[in-house]
């Protein structure tokens, strides 16, 4: 039985999301059928939001698969989906901003975005070929002309609405100084661990919605870990309340008003993480939650995208 979403408003442009969404990362990456054959899944349990990437690899599968589930007939139309993507940090300057939109586009066989979002506030020169990427091929964005290409992505239609994701509360502000259109959405990670309480005060201020990724740690990936699953706070909320330790970190993070990002290609995850939306933890689960101790990871994938570099990460 397909699950209905609640949607959040994003930002000012008066459109709405569904409050969670279904991440296309892959760790190990994923084949293109693997991708493909699981967002079909996650669209009949009840899934509309999709979150991509290009430098995830699975734009392509994930149009395949919307392109299938309009032609057997799960979804009427591509307007009952949100699709996110993102432009990537070799692409991060202001001539290649459009190019790059267009080329998801064409691998998503879309002629719009819903939301389109600067991957990280990093530059990389474009011949980048290995990971961590060098400290010398790595520069800060030049962040108001690439804001500006992100704004005329919008205005020409190729995305409803645009947005950052990684950026600090200094780097969005940076963006607030100058922006025509400001960011609708700040998409970082977050979970009970690492809460993010500042960014999200500053964010709600400034009417910037926060999505959250790595809601459960990013357990069983090379930046990842299980903390979140292993929590013994966690895991006695969820025994007492006859849920997953998963799902109450997910049903956590969308009472603090943000949206998520899951990443599940298994079946029955998929559903179990859809079964959020008709109970609400107590104020003593919240209490309890609020007061763990936070530990970010080492840079979480920052430390694995870039080598590392003290004068680079202090200005992020």
């Amino acid at each position: 039985m397909e699950i209905k979403v609640p949607q959040v408003s994003i930002g000012s442009c008066g459109l709405t999301m569904p409050v969670i969404g279904m991440g296309t990362a892959s760790y190990p990456p994923a084949d293109a059928d693997t991708i493909k054959s699981a967002i079909l899944e996650a669209i009949r349990a009840g899934y509309r939001h999709f979150d991509t990437a290009f430098v995830y690899g699975s734009e392509q599968p994930l149009g395949e698969a919307i392109a299938e589930a309009l032609n057997v007939g799960l979804i009427k139309s591509r307007d009952e989906l949100f699709i996110t993507s993102k432009l990537w940090s070799t692409f991060a300057e202001k001539d290649l901003v459009i190019p790059a939109i267009k080329m998801s586009l064409k691998n998503l066989q879309l002629e719009y975005l819903d939301l389109y979002l600067i991957h990280w506030p990093l530059k990389f020169s474009k011949d980048v070929r290995r990971f961590p990427v060098p400290k010398e091929e790595v520069f800060l964005l030049d962040t108001k002309s690439v804001w500006s290409a992100m704004e005329e992505c919008q205005l020409l239609g190729l995305t409803k609405a645009i947005g950052v994701s990684n950026f600090s509360s200094k780097k969005v502000q940076e963006i607030l100084s100058f922006a025509k259109i400001p960011p609708a959405v700040n998409q970082v990670e977050m979970n009970p661990l690492w809460q993010q309480k500042e960014l999200m005060e500053f964010c709600n201020a400034k009417g910037i919605h926060v999505s959250a990724y790595s809601p459960l740690g990013s357990n069983g990936t090379a930046w990842g870990d299980n903390r979140i699953l292993d929590c013994d706070v966690l895991k006695e909320i969820a025994e007492a309340r006859g849920k997953t330790t998963s799902q109450i970190s997910l049903r956590w993070v969308i009472e603090q008003g943000t949206s998520v990002i899951t990443k599940s290609f298994n079946k029955d995850r998929m559903k179990e993480n859809l079964e959020i939306f008709d109970w609400l933890l107590s104020m003593e689960d919240l209490d309890k939650i609020s007061a763990l101790p936070q530990r970010q990871r080492k840079n979480g994938f920052l430390s694995l995208l870039i080598e590392s570099s003290t004068e680079l990460e202090a200005e992020l």
